[in-house]
């Protein structure tokens, strides 16, 4: 164990992933409930386009899908949806996209700028738009957003290349070191189950998390998408997601880790499963139903017909199952909190 025994160390936390999978979720646990308490962090996941210019092999939305219909919702409307969250407790919201051309940088900025006249300062503004350059990443932290979350998928570079159509995993993590240096609290993470992945690759997935030093981490279970080059490859089990958010959590006992939406796509109490193993967040899909369907990264996702504020009421009786309770506050990650002083 380390600091002083309150955590395990890497090399335990990966002996338990290896060796014993139910104590590595009690322990996984035990460390969310001494950092985070029973709170379950509400963040509204907003989508506001889904025109993708990268044609990444495992996405749904990726540029060569011409069976996806496309969408852009506009300012006024992504205000709106922001607006009925505040009324209703949200104090964060990630404004998630395709890397869409019509949204630049410049169009981002002076929106995120309505945002804080709008809204002021206590919301707190997550943003996931793709790869972008390091001044882009300073002039969008200038402008008002928090935080911003890019996923690698995959620390393996070779599987990396090959499912994102030959962008490297090297310029990947470049992306994430600038953002780290524009100020921002960042995050990222990987997919399970991915075609050509191994139980090694899964585990320097874990550890490439705790040596870009997160502040938050998104785990996933891959779900074939029937039109994208992966439509064919076998689901693997859920079980090895949840392993690995218990996996992290140990690695990164202050960041902050969704139970993501993929999980309860792939199993009705797939997120359960992740609250148990030590995440700490759920997000909500806020976006407008008449989008929903139209951003589909993977089949089969759940709460398409329903507005995302329908949905709190059923996520609150959900944690109560595991002994957690919804938390509407900010919740910022303690990692980028002690990071930053």
């Amino acid at each position: 164990m380390s600091d002083g025994n309150l955590f395990p160390t890497p090399e335990h936390a990966v002996a338990l992933y290896r060796e014993d999978t139910q104590e590595l979720y009690r322990q996984a646990d035990r460390v969310r409930r001494r950092v985070f308490g029973d709170r379950v962090f509400v963040r509204g996941l907003l989508e506001f386009t889904n025109v993708c210019a990268a044609n990444c092999h495992y996405c749904g939305i990726r540029r060569d899908n011409t069976a996806v219909h496309r969408y852009r919702m506009d300012e006024e409307g992504i205000l709106d949806v922001i607006g009925r969250g505040i009324e209703r407790g949200m104090k964060t919201f990630v404004l998630q996209g395709g890397e869409d051309p019509e949204w630049t940088t410049a169009r981002l900025c002076r929106f995120l700028e309505r945002v804080r006249l709008r809204f002021g300062n206590e919301t707190a503004i997550t943003l996931s738009c793709g790869l972008k350059s390091p001044a882009d990443y300073r002039d969008l932290k200038h402008s008002g957003a928090d935080r911003y979350l890019m996923r690698f998928e995959t620390g393996d570079p070779v599987l990396h290349q090959r499912l994102r159509n030959g962008i490297s995993l090297k310029r990947r993590l470049k992306g994430l070191h600038d953002l780290k240096d524009a100020g921002f609290e960042v995050g990222s993470g990987y997919m399970t189950g991915l075609p050509g992945e191994t139980e090694d690759i899964r585990i320097r997935n874990a550890l490439l998390c705790r040596e870009l030093e997160l502040d938050m981490v998104g785990i996933g279970p891959f779900i074939p998408h029937p039109q994208t080059p992966l439509g064919g490859s076998p689901q693997e089990s859920l079980s090895h997601a949840v392993r690995a958010v218990a996996l992290v959590r140990l690695l990164l006992p202050e960041a902050n880790i969704p139970a993501t939406t993929a999980a309860g796509s792939l199993q009705p109490d797939g997120r359960e499963q992740m609250l148990k193993a030590g995440a700490n967040v759920l997000m909500p899909n806020i976006t407008p139903v008449d989008h929903k369907k139209d951003y589909l990264l993977y089949p089969g996702k759940i709460c398409l017909d329903e507005s995302g504020f329908e949905c709190v009421g059923c996520l609150s009786l959900r944690v109560k199952t595991v002994d957690q309770a919804l938390c509407f506050d900010r919740g910022d990650s303690p990692a980028f909190a002690g990071r930053t002083g």
